[in-house]
């Protein structure tokens, strides 16, 4: 069973920075697509960025040139360095991932596609 754990979450000011993490366990063999999301209460949950196992990224237009995901294979490890935080950017973080056969282009599916899921961490930006 694949476990998610978030960290890095806090408050910050517009334009500061934060590195959130995901440590996961609980991996077999294969490629996996790993995954940030966030979900404040009046919206639905949104991917912000995606990454396959090759290393390949995609993000959410809202956080592009903003935001980096990263991963460490040897500490099976996702990041999310996000800087020039925004007021809109307050929202539960959560890591997601599934694990995937054959060939993809991309990681960047909706909500439905990623079956495991951290606890989520919060971010709060203010203005």
């Amino acid at each position: 069973q694949v476990q998610l754990v978030e960290s890095g979450g806090g408050s910050v000011q517009a334009g500061g920075s934060l590195r959130l993490s995901c440590a996961a366990s609980g991996y077999t063999g294969g490629n996996y697509c790993k995954a940030w999301f966030r979900q404040d209460p009046w919206k639905e949950r949104e991917g912000v960025a995606f990454i396959k196992g090759d290393g390949s990224t995609s993000y959410a237009d809202s956080v592009k040139g903003r935001f980096t995901i990263s991963q460490d294979n040897a500490k099976n490890t996702v990041y999310l360095q996000m800087d020039s935080l925004k007021p809109e950017d307050t929202a539960m973080y959560y890591c997601a991932a599934f694990r995937y056969v054959g060939r993809i282009s991309s990681c960047a599916f909706s909500q439905s596609a990623y079956n495991y899921w951290g606890q989520g961490t919060q971010v709060t930006v203010s203005s």
